[in-house]
């Protein structure tokens, strides 16, 4: 667990009245942990079990709409491979685009809940070394010390050796995908599936470094016509193949948060300060060490575009922001779906208040500001300055921008932390990150 130096003492006053005063929440609560409402009334206390099935229903609701923003996406992606033009690549893109903003609030409900970690990874790992799916520019370079198949070029070549053995890539299948290409030799980098293997299809390299300038890739990359890039027919399967793949997992995952199911009914097993211990610790690793140290500090310390999370895309300021937004989704118990619909019911806030208010308005506060500071880089982005431009060596507004970024939320995961110790829930641990907790050894 990270340790920081606790703001408790400052309201320990009446500390054991309001514990005892949680305590007898949990046990009025504990013979309720199977209904269905969220609903409280102003004479009701808010009890445990209200804020995990709020939980569970904006869980449901967000991956619901990432379900619907995908399938949008493999529409769009099949209007252009029938009709290759700039209008239709450029419609795809914008299916893309509007399918992160739904999927980037779900990132709260990872690294408590292992059903949806265990998953995870074959629609938003990242990052992924381009040259395994396809051709790269010469700054690529022909190989890694990390990597055997660093530049295997899977769109290129349908015959493939892998541990000695020859892998026949002829027919681009989700199960070619899926279970031999992706995480292939146990490198990470090597994504084969995943909003990052289409944003890199969809856009191809990011070859502007830290200047302004996103992916370039031609539309005739998938012409039968006039085919440039060469190999046209298995890149448009691969992408094809690609959409399919994350239509398909986003419904496993969609119908796993439905009553009985396996991520609804493990979230039920854990009891009710096991469901608090789960949303408290997604939303502290999300803060802490995904977000602020391996996603925002560590492209900031090296410098290099290459950690931008939508790298080809440079959509990754769009990312940030709706990963802050569903911490606070999380928080508040509230999840505003893409048709316009709240989805909503008492949250770790309403519990708080109950127990320690004074801690429950410095948590506002300080998603007030994480959110005002995430909003900064939209609006930098919106005005010239992407992320991989801010991050660059010696813009110094940029780093002004990042750097309040990670510092808002390092104060903010301080308060999870003490909402975890005034809540008395154990066994939590919050994911770290070395570009926060030693810097120089990513130097």
């Amino acid at each position: 667990m990270i340790r920081y130096s606790s703001m408790l003492d400052k309201r320990t006053n009446n500390r054991a009245d309001k514990i005892s005063f949680l305590k007898s929440l949990f046990l009025i609560s504990v013979v309720s942990l199977e209904l269905v409402s969220c609903a409280s009334s102003e004479k009701e206390p808010v009890m445990p079990v209200d804020v995990i099935n709020t939980y569970i229903k904006v869980a449901q609701a967000s991956y619901e709409d990432s379900l619907i923003t995908a399938k949008d996406l493999e529409t769009a992606i099949h209007s252009f491979l029938d009709n290759p033009n700039q209008h239709t690549l450029d419609s795809a893109k914008d299916a893309w685009r509007s399918a992160r903003v739904p999927y980037q609030q779900t990132e709260a409900f990872r690294f408590g809940n292992a059903i949806v970690d265990d998953w995870e990874g074959r629609v938003n790992a990242w990052p992924l070394d381009e040259g395994l799916i396809d051709y790269t520019a010469a700054s690529y370079g022909d190989e890694s010390d990390n990597n055997y198949f660093y530049t295997a070029n899977i769109i290129a070549n349908p015959q493939i050796r892998i541990a000695g053995i020859e892998v026949d890539a002829s027919d681009i299948t989700a199960e070619l995908l899926a279970s031999t290409l992706h995480e292939i030799d146990g490198v990470d980098a090597n994504v084969a599936t995943g909003y990052h293997a289409i944003e890199f299809l969809l856009w191809g390299q990011d070859l502007h470094g830290t200047n302004l300038g996103a992916g370039e890739r031609p539309y005739t990359d998938y012409s039968l016509q006039n085919c440039t890039g060469g190999h046209c027919e298995r890149r448009r399967e691969f992408l094809k193949v690609l959409a399919s793949l994350l239509v398909s997992d986003l419904e496993e995952m969609a119908e796993s948060w439905q009553p009985g199911n396996d991520a609804y009914m493990d979230l039920r097993n854990k009891g009710l300060a096991g469901g608090l211990a789960t949303i408290l610790t997604g939303m502290g690793s999300l803060s802490y060490g995904e977000l602020a140290g391996e996603r925002i500090r560590l492209g900031l310390l090296l410098h290099d575009p290459e950690e931008e999370h939508d790298c080809f895309s440079d959509n990754t300021h769009i990312s940030h922001y709706y990963d802050g937004k569903g911490i606070e989704n999380v928080y508040y118990g509230r999840y505003r779906r893409i048709n316009g619909e709240l989805v909503s019911g008492a949250g770790i806030n309403d519990l708080l208040k109950a127990v320690d208010a004074e801690l429950s308005l410095i948590m506002e506060q300080h998603l007030a500001e994480t959110d005002a500071s995430l909003q900064a880089l939209v609006d930098a982005a919106e005005a010239g300055q992407p992320f991989d431009v801010l991050i660059a060596s010696g813009n110094e507004d940029g780093e002004v921008i990042i750097t309040r970024i990670v510092d808002a939320l390092i104060a903010q995961t301080h308060v999870i932390e003490d909402i975890i110790s005034t809540l008395e829930l154990d066994n939590i641990s919050i994911e770290g990150s070395d570009s926060l907790d030693n810097p120089a050894s990513v130097l």
